[in-house]
């Protein structure tokens, strides 16, 4: 190795200049760069997540205590996403590790992420901002409640999570961007934000046609998993690549049919299976809507995910309460019930309300009653259950006050900002913001608003009768143990009537904190129920069953019209995806996880000038896509290629006007070297990791790592499809004009260590990191230009 790398040093420098060479304690299988600062992100094989700087500085460690399954950075490197094998994704705050948020988009395990913003800007060269008018009427938003007995595990946000959730929700809006992910069982979710999904589709259901297809034949993926998913820079567009098996659907359907009326039974073969194409497809999906309602999308997603966050706040705000206030009434209720086994002991014919009344009208003091005042419950009894009590009254209130009332104020003007917008039917109802919906949201909200003034009044009422309570019990314990009771406050004998009467065996609190799903109705006279009728109807609403309703219920009738109300945007946007085109690249054995072939791939979008690119002959700004993979060597009778493809998605998108279609070419790797890893790098270079197949003493195991510009490289047009079974797979047809590598032909480097994946590029900071089988890391300057030191952020 050493007399190699002389040689290469007599022969001229070397390229790609070695930063360091550093030993890591795990094997990764996931990296990627920050794209704006100098940050590393890996994902070792335990499934934890590793922050270095450019100086190989740690700056975090984390571990969702799930298999990390897929990676990506958010367009601004201020957060990070994780895909999770139980179809979760996590976001993450670059500066300290933090959850931000926790979402359940998929079922099964999230293969693929790719986060793109709009690089779109204005005619005035500003990037889009929506304001949002509710700063200028309320204060910051509620946190979460934080006391004791509070379990938010399944809220999705951290402990504290203020200042990172503000800046994943503040900042994250000020560009537009969205979030895509790919599934292991072919379906693939849009979040905007990447918090507020707006949309998924299932390939199985796709109608595939286009320009490089059967012109006559629509075709159909089963049986699919995603590869790798990149939406591109303009939104417009997303490509997907898929294993899976493609078939004619009108096949598919003759196939179902005889599958159901045939008389051969399980061995029967249906008709589409002589005809299907199992491999890696790339396909095309028409993605304008993004694009072009993305000021609509905008504002629909930041107040959305907010009003979801206060839902969150509303949430946890009732069940801490019901859970206070359960736990003072057991605490009450525990004390005082032991006076009815008194009666029973004591073979009195009463009940403990009677006792009491008894006791305030100074008719008698039964001896039950005396020994449960004296002995049972005693003077230090009565003001530890009234402590309790006062304290849990005083929770709720301040629970109401500083977290609940305000979450609801804030969303009831959200959702009447979203009412607003519904009526502007010409922008808003293409995408599904239904006014019916809204309006009813709107509604629900304003009645939760009501019953949570309503729950203040029964609770500071009920807060008083208690207190009088206790004050009234106290006084006469006091004077059956003969102690002055000149320090007590007179109380109020009118009250302790109604306290016994309606609240000591009653709970009108607990009422309306009921979490039961059960459908109980609270009792309301008759007079009353006209009054609220008369005034509900002066306000111009139409549900006159407020007070029959508890405070919970409302809330749950209010999240389930503001599930229905987002869910419609969610559907019209999901519909309004489809797929344009597809390409198939290589075909795999039969297998039945597809996913588990290692296929290095990269996507990329380039602008499309003809200064850098002379291929492109559409317009300045429109942009170019590029599709390496290496090709494996069951496929194709293919040993040792590497394909790239670019134009595809501009075919696709101008067949009609006459456009050349999509190019490509085939480089041939050389025997003695495997390919590991593949990544497209800036405008138009490609970067090739490869091993050396042999080794020896003489010749200890290393690696190559080569960038070829594509520039250089012969590409040969590819011809449409007359015939699914004519030249089926495209990279055949570029077998004939492939391209013998050498490493003369592109900048080539010689590491000392056998490589393996993944190949970690940074196109905004011209680095890459490699990385070796006996656990070290290498990080090399790509760029002959670039400043050896770096922005430290």
């Amino acid at each position: 190795m050493e007399v190699a790398e002389a040689a290469a040093e007599a022969a001229g420098p070397v390229p790609f200049q070695l930063q360091f060479d550093k030993p890591i304690p795990f094997q990764i299988k996931m990296a990627e760069w920050n794209p704006e600062k100098d940050l590393l992100a890996m994902v070792t094989e335990d499934s934890k997540v590793l922050l270095h700087r450019f100086n190989w500085q740690r700056l975090w460690t984390v571990s969702p205590g799930k298999p990390i399954t897929a990676l990506c950075w958010r367009p601004d490197g201020k957060a990070i996403a994780l895909g999770l094998e139980d179809g979760s994704i996590s976001l993450y705050d670059v500066e300290n590790g933090k959850l931000l948020r926790s979402i359940k988009s998929h079922s099964v395990a999230v293969i693929c992420l790719n986060w793109e913003e709009d690089a779109q800007l204005d005619s005035n060269n500003a990037i889009y901002t929506y304001e949002d008018r509710t700063t200028r009427f309320f204060p910051p938003p509620p946190r979460i409640p934080q006391m004791s007995g509070l379990v938010s595990g399944d809220s999705g946000l951290m402990d504290d999570p203020e200042d990172s959730f503000q800046e994943l929700t503040t900042s994250s809006h000020q560009h537009f961007n969205i979030l895509c992910s790919g599934d292991k069982n072919g379906f693939i979710c849009f979040s905007i934000f990447g918090i507020f999904p707006i949309g998924n589709i299932n390939i199985h259901s796709l109608s595939i046609c286009g320009p490089l297809l059967d012109k006559q034949t629509t075709y159909q993926l089963l049986n699919a998993s995603i590869q790798k998913v990149a939406l591109s820079k303009n939104l417009c567009q997303l490509t997907v690549m898929s294993f899976g098996e493609l078939v004619d659907g009108n096949l598919l359907k003759e196939g179902t049919c005889m599958s159901k009326h045939g008389d051969e039974g399980e061995n029967q073969k249906p008709l589409y299976e002589e005809n299907s194409f199992l491999g890696l497809h790339c396909l095309l999906l028409n993605t304008p809507i993004f694009l072009n309602r993305k000021s609509e999308l905008h504002q629909i997603a930041q107040q959305a995910s907010s009003i979801e966050d206060l839902v969150e706040v509303v949430r946890v705000s009732l069940s801490l309460m019901s859970k206070q206030w359960s736990d003072a009434m057991h605490a009450f209720h525990e004390k005082f019930d032991s006076l009815s086994s008194l009666i029973i002991d004591h073979g009195l014919d009463s009940s403990s309300p009677e006792e009491f009344l008894s006791l305030l009208y100074g008719s008698r003091t039964s001896p039950a009653l005396h020994q449960f005042l004296v002995n049972s419950l005693g003077e230090v009894g009565i003001k530890r259950i009234a402590k309790a009590v006062d304290s849990a009254g005083k929770e709720l209130q301040t629970i109401i006050c500083e977290h609940l009332q305000p979450a609801v104020e804030i969303i009831a003007f959200r959702v009447g900002e979203l009412r607003g917008l519904s009526r502007w039917r010409a922008r808003f109802l293409s995408i599904g913001l239904d006014e019916v919906l809204i309006d009813k949201a709107t509604e629900k909200s304003g009645m939760l608003l009501l019953q949570v003034e309503r729950f203040l009044r029964v609770l500071a009422i009920v807060m008083y009768q208690f207190h009088n309570f206790f004050t009234w019990v106290l006084k006469c314990t006091k004077i059956l143990l003969s102690e002055p009771t000149d320090q007590i406050q007179p109380p109020n004998s009118e009250l302790v009537v109604i306290f016994l009467k309606f609240l000591l065996n009653h709970d009108p609190v607990g009422q309306l904190l009921e979490l039961s799903e059960a459908n109980r109705n609270i009792q309301v006279d008759l007079d009353t129920m006209q009054r609220v009728e008369q005034l509900v109807t002066f306000g111009g609403f139409s549900d006159t069953k407020l007070l029959e309703r508890t405070l919970a219920k409302e809330f749950n009738e209010l999240e389930q019209c503001l599930k229905e109300a987002f869910l419609k945007p969610f559907t019209v946007i999901s519909e309004k995806i489809n797929c344009k085109d597809l390409l198939p690249l290589y075909p795999v054995p039969s297998s039945p996880v597809f996913s588990s072939l290692h296929a290095p791939t990269s996507i990329s979008y380039y602008k499309g000038g003809r200064d850098n690119i002379p291929y492109c002959r559409t317009s300045h700004d429109s942009l170019v896509d590029y599709v390496c993979f290496r090709v494996p060597e069951e496929s194709l009778k293919l040993q040792n290629y590497v394909g790239v493809i670019r134009g595809f998605t501009n075919y696709s998108s101008s067949a009609k006007n006459g456009e050349t279609p999509p190019d490509g070419v085939l480089l041939c790797i050389p025997d003695e070297y495997h390919c590991v890893d593949v990544a497209l790098y800036k405008d138009t270079q490609i970067v090739l990791l490869l091993n050396e197949a042999i080794s020896s003493l003489e010749n200890p195991e290393r690696s190559w790592m080569m960038m070829i510009e594509t520039n250089n490289l012969p590409f040969e047009t590819l011809s449409r499809s007359r015939s699914a079974l004519t030249n089926f797979w495209k990279p055949l047809e570029l077998k004939d004009f492939a391209v013998n590598l050498s490493l003369e032909i592109g900048k080539a480097r010689c590491i000392p260590h056998l490589a393996v994946a993944p190949l970690a590029i940074s196109a905004s900071r011209g680095v890459a990191c490699v990385f070796a089988s006996r656990r070290h890391a290498l990080v090399y300057i790509l760029d002959e230009d670039e400043d050896e030191s770096s922005d430290m952020e």
